[in-house]
């Protein structure tokens, strides 16, 4: 039997840490948002309704590149302050591609990265420990 590849990820609407959980130390990857406060205002020059279609676009292409990440992956923890994760995660199962990973939420407040990786460390270890 495999070991079982585990991955934390704290988000928010502009920014995902992507830390998986390993024996090493955790190290973190970063996923932007494209839709940018400066894409917002100039997009917002050319209207409102193209402003909304551009944030659609550049949103829906940060959750595809986080979900192709998740897809190597058999346990995964999405936390942090927004309603991001919950977005993610209601994308994620409407698509049977996803469904062999368990995926969790939690909710969780801004952290630094020493405090995003203590959190993942914390649930994958208790998690492990139930087993």
């Amino acid at each position: 039997m495999k070991p079982e590849k585990n991955l934390g990820i704290w988000m928010d609407h502009q920014s995902a840490h992507i830390m998986e959980f390993t024996t090493d130390p955790i190290g973190t990857q970063t996923v932007a948002n494209k839709f940018t406060h400066e894409v917002k205002e100039d997009a917002l020059d050319k209207g409102e309704g193209l402003m909304h279609h551009k944030e659609q676009q550049e949103t829906g292409a940060y959750y595809k590149e986080l979900g192709e990440v998740i897809r190597a992956y058999d346990q995964v923890i999405l936390f942090g302050p927004t309603e991001a994760k919950v977005e993610l995660y209601n994308r994620l199962k409407r698509d049977h591609h996803f469904d062999q990973i368990n995926i969790k939420i939690e909710p969780a407040d801004k952290m630094s990265t020493n405090q995003q990786h203590a959190f993942v460390k914390a649930y994958f270890s208790n998690r492990l420990s139930l087993i």
